[in-house]
């Protein structure tokens, strides 16, 4: 039985598959976005999140633990830098994952998967009710005045 076992095996032994994640969050985290198949974005996402939470964190210990992980100094430094403080307030979900069709020599699904960028969106607009059903009933109730006052 499988109880508490998280993550994908991917068909790769164990060695393989933690060097192949490595570089791809020491990737992800250097160029933002990368494209790859469905399968490893959804545990990559794991990693990178991780990641990220590490660098919010900001503490030496926090620091040995993401150059454990990655392996690159310029990309620890980045994540410690830039990106600790870009997600600062946000609670999770630093990445996104855009499907993008299927490879052409296997149809295994593609992805993309990038970094949630801080774009402050304008507010929306609530859309105006319209006055006539308004004018309509004081238009309704104006008549029948006019006719008492008739009377």
């Amino acid at each position: 039985m499988r109880h508490g076992v998280s993550g994908r095996k991917l068909n790769r032994a164990t060695s393989h598959r933690l060097a192949m994640f490595r570089n791809m969050v020491t990737s992800l985290l250097q160029h933002e976005r990368i494209f790859t198949t469905l399968p490893k974005a959804k545990e990559l996402r794991r990693w990178a999140d991780w990641m990220i939470s590490l660098g919010k964190r900001g503490d030496l210990h926090a620091r040995r633990q993401v150059m454990a992980c990655v392996r690159e100094k310029e990309t620890v430094q980045k994540i410690f830098a830039e990106l600790g403080p870009r997600y600062q307030s946000r609670p999770g979900g630093y990445t996104r994952i855009v499907k993008a069709g299927y490879r052409r020599g296997d149809a295994s699904p593609m992805c993309l998967i990038e970094l949630i960028t801080e774009a402050k969106q304008p507010p929306r607009k609530e859309k105006a009710k319209k006055p006539a059903p308004v004018q309509a009933e004081e238009a309704s109730a104006t008549p029948a005045s006019e006719e008492k006052a008739q009377d």
